[in-house]
């Protein structure tokens, strides 16, 4: 082997352990999102859990954060409460921050 061939190898596995932390650290964030989410909407116990699932489950909808995004939104709006999309958008930031910094520590 090459080191040529030594050091796409080691690029490669860099590439997908980082991935599958972005993977873990979203799935986190969803799921706190969801309980964020919950607790404005009034959820609690098991209901709170079974709705942070349902965020989860939502990002495999599509690509990207806007089917989360979408979900929640409009889970809000048919609760009638009033949330801006950058209220939404800042918390989603926030938490997946968190989440990417908890998921580090466990790595």
């Amino acid at each position: 082997m090459t080191t040529f061939d030594k050091r796409e190898e080691a690029f490669e596995k860099k590439f997908a352990h980082d991935e599958e932390l972005m993977f873990k650290a979203t799935a986190r964030r969803n799921r706190m999102l969801g309980m964020w989410a919950a607790e404005k909407l009034g959820f609690s116990g098991d209901k709170a859990t079974d709705y942070a699932k349902d965020v989860v489950r939502s990002d495999f909808e599509e690509p990207g954060d806007e089917d989360v995004y979408r979900k929640v939104k409009a889970d809000f709006e048919a609760a009638g409460l009033d949330i801006s999309e950058h209220q939404l958008r800042r918390e989603m930031e926030e938490l997946l921050a968190k989440a990417i910094e908890a998921v580090r520590t466990e790595a």
